[in-house]
């Protein structure tokens, strides 16, 4: 279930490709009281919307997560994502 605020959040992203061949994509969230961005490695070829997708999971399983730690609940599922980075605006 999406809040009022996710649903009126906006994804933009900009993606630049790398020697690897894999893809940086950097991605910013308009959203009037958080305003975010943050990078994602994308690899192989994937649509537009297949990674704001991606991006969508990701933010939603991060959240997920820090919330089970502000619980002191420690999430088994919990590990580091270092193709993911996100950052308050």
């Amino acid at each position: 279930m999406e809040t009022q605020t996710e649903q009126q959040s906006k994804i933009r992203i900009t993606s630049k490709k790398l020697a690897s061949g894999n893809h940086q994509v950097k991605f910013f969230i308009e959203d009037e009281k958080h305003p975010q961005y943050g990078y994602l490695l994308v690899t192989g070829t994937r649509s537009v919307g297949e990674v704001i997708e991606e991006i969508k999971n990701r933010i939603a399983e991060k959240r997920k997560c820090d919330y089970d730690l502000k619980r002191f609940s420690f999430n088994r599922n919990f590990r580091d994502d270092h193709n993911f980075y996100l950052y308050s605006a």
